[in-house]
């Protein structure tokens, strides 16, 4: 008896788990619109100030030499390290077999791959002439023999953030498959031609599985190096330089750790409030918010030791410009921005030592706001205290962003924050396929 209504207690959870996380594709109510119709706002306030510039020149921008790099490269840089998070949490921890990621990769690899979308803006907005962004492709110079200076970190760029943006689609487009397969087999109305495209003809065979489980291994295996790989060399952007600041091995190691900090902190932010909107506490649990406080409580401890090797290393060089850079960093005119950072980034953290604090999602929102501000002004504190400070007392300058820059940074988060409310809308927010197997996996575990 008990070996006939297993499968049967099995088939039932199955489908509830089917119903619920397929809801969250119903037609929305007044208060998704009216959320949708506010980014959309910030995109179109965006678009303005790009537009301004644009018809204007970088004039218009706070740009004054020698502070040549500003919030624009600040944004690249703090969208990039966001995007670090869902690389970790689906390819990481998919290779060691971290249970808890099933309810939230999802929503990380979308995330991951609209926050690459945006940093990829920034670098041609920062180009001014926005038109002639090509030249930056391999393609035209081998056809027009008009070589870029591959020298310049804005051709790394390209690349990285290129390659990072291919693997992050493509791997969320896998994990996707069975999922809206199942979304195909439920709709009635317009988006059952789309769910029908996207689905491959996905049928559930014993082949496909196999094909499909291969297929996510190899995506996995193959996005875990970009981890590592893409925010070093944009933190080459910085090192290879001899800009006091800047010109340091650490960066490398600490804008990684710093960016899955940072991500994590994006992900904590967007599902705290999604689990509660689409009704989905049985699938993201405290427990699932709790293990990510762990990651962001390690991540912050590994930002926090790097902060202090740098101005340790700073004082212990005896270069006179480096260490000067450093205490002006500190306690000159930007001494806010350095603090802001340091009390985001390395002492509010320090609650998630507490279980209590862990396991209480206000808390843990208000903190993972706290920490994605501390991590922009990180990216500031880096690439303007650097450059308004360096050799020579001539060249220095105070940087004040303009409205512009201002104005096309919150456009970046209405960019962003558009494509990932379009997508719980269209597609499954947390992957069916990857519960059901947990489930299954669990229920055979307690039956033996």
């Amino acid at each position: 008896m008990a070996v006939t209504a297993a499968p049967k207690r099995l088939a039932d959870v199955f489908r509830d788990i089917n119903r619920d996380i397929l809801a969250t594709l119903d037609a929305p109510g007044p208060g998704y619109y009216l959320l949708l119709a506010f980014v959309v706002s910030l995109v179109g306030l965006g678009a303005f100030a790009f537009t301004y510039q644009t018809y204007w020149g970088l004039g218009v921008a706070g740009y004054a030499p020698p502070v040549m790099w500003g919030v624009y490269i600040t944004n690249f840089v703090f969208w990039v390290g966001i995007a670090h998070s869902g690389t970790l949490i689906s390819a990481i921890l998919y290779l060691f077999r971290a249970k808890w990621r099933t309810s939230v990769n999802r929503s990380a690899e979308a995330m991951t791959v609209f926050a690459v979308m945006t940093a990829g803006l920034f670098p041609m907005i920062h180009l001014g002439r926005v038109w002639k962004f090509y030249y930056l492709f391999p393609y035209y110079p081998n056809r027009l023999t008009v070589w870029p200076n591959f020298k310049s970190p804005l051709i790394w760029d390209v690349f990285a953030v290129s390659t990072y943006l291919t693997v992050s689609s493509l791997f969320l487009f896998v994990g996707l498959i069975p999922d809206v397969a199942s979304a195909r087999d439920r709709c009635k109305d317009w988006r059952k031609p789309f769910y029908t495209v996207l689905s491959l003809g996905w049928q559930g065979t014993d082949e496909q599985w196999r094909h499909y489980n291969r297929a996510y291994l190899f995506m996995a295996a193959l996005a875990t190096p970009l981890v590592l790989s893409v925010h070093s060399v944009v933190s080459w952007d910085f090192a290879v330089s001899i800009v006091p600041g800047w010109h340091t091995t650490i960066f490398a190691p600490y804008f990684v750790a710093g960016a899955i900090f940072s991500g994590l902190g994006m992900v904590i932010t967007i599902l705290v409030p999604l689990r509660k909107l689409f009704n989905l506490e049985k699938y993201i649990t405290v427990d699932h918010f709790e293990d990510m406080a762990k990651l962001v409580l390690v991540t912050s401890t590994i930002v926090l030791y790097a902060y202090l090797v740098e101005y340790f290393t700073a004082w212990y060089s005896g270069e006179a410009v480096e260490k000067a850079s450093t205490w002006w960093r500190l306690f000159g005119d930007y001494w806010w921005a350095t603090w802001t950072m340091l009390i985001c980034n390395g002492i509010i953290p320090l609650l998630l030592w507490f279980k209590k604090m862990r396991r209480n999602l206000m808390v843990l929102f208000i903190i993972s706001i706290f920490v994605n501000i501390g991590m922009w002004f990180e990216r500031f504190v880096i690439i303007v205290t650097s450059l308004a400070h360096e050799y020579m007392p001539s060249m220095w300058r105070y940087y004040t962003p303009s409205w512009v820059e201002w104005s096309i940074l919150i456009g970046s988060f209405g960019w962003w924050a558009m494509y990932f409310l379009m997508f719980i809308k269209m597609l499954p927010v947390v992957s069916i396929a990857e519960y059901k197997e947990l489930m299954a996996r669990e229920a055979e575990e307690a039956h033996a």
